[in-house]
């Protein structure tokens, strides 16, 4: 795949992205629900121009869709973010801590650096206990457990027994974070995800539909949330 090509559409400017790809054989279009980003992938030898027009018939599509999408949420005092499925305010604070309670996140400065660090503290605390309890009661174990900010995945779990997850997940409803443990945990016994393996998470979870469906419908909508500025 060559590199992607950077152009504009209508007015005001939606930035495109194009790429070509040997493997596609016809114009495909996407919008990130992370970002907002658009891209146009095309055939290797097809005219820029012919990806350019097909992008102005769909311009009023786009425009849907990205009026549809969410707005970010810059993460700073005045603003709600989700932790544990609630929403909680984020407020000034003194001190050299973050502090949550029931009715606020207390960061202090600098916010965005502190507050990200917590949260990823209480996310290895919470994951580390799910995983200990599922990988127990599969009869397994798992070699370390790494948090990233990962956008194309929840969790992983490597041949040689590594666990990785979205520190995000903290800001999913509980169950949810508990049902990425559970299937992370799952793959130490199948590296699939055949009948058996479906078969061994809910042996160690429960019936998790609904879980999986809540991060189907509303996991992109975490990645919202912008630290950087805070």
């Amino acid at each position: 795949m060559s590199a992607p090509a950077s152009h504009s559409l209508g007015d005001p400017p939606i930035p495109l992205t194009l790429r070509r790809s040997s493997r596609a054989r016809r114009i495909s279009l996407r919008i990130s629900q992370l970002d907002g980003r658009v891209t146009l992938t095309l055939p290797s030898r097809l005219p820029e121009a012919e990806a350019l027009a097909f992008a102005r018939e769909k311009e009023g599509w786009i425009r849907r869709h990205l009026d549809a999408r969410d707005e970010d949420v810059i993460v700073a005092p005045g603003a709600e973010i989700p932790l544990g499925g609630r929403m909680i305010p984020v407020v000034a604070a003194s001190g050299k801590r973050v502090r949550i309670t029931d009715a606020a996140i207390e960061v202090p400065p600098p916010g965005g650096p502190r507050l990200i660090a917590h949260l990823k503290q209480v996310a290895r605390d919470r994951l580390a206990g799910a995983c200990d309890d599922y990988a127990a009661a599969l009869g397994r174990s798992y070699t370390r457990l790494t948090l990233r900010d990962t956008r194309s995945r929840w969790g992983s779990c490597t041949a040689d027994g590594g666990l990785m997850f979205s520190w995000r997940l903290i800001m999913a409803p509980p169950e949810v974070l508990d049902y990425v443990a559970a299937h992370e945990v799952g793959h130490l016994a199948q590296m699939n995800h055949s009948a058996a393996f479906w078969a061994g998470v809910e042996a160690i979870y429960g019936d998790y539909r609904a879980p999986r469906k809540w991060l189907r419908d509303h996991g992109s909508g975490l990645h919202r949330y912008k630290f950087d500025a805070t």
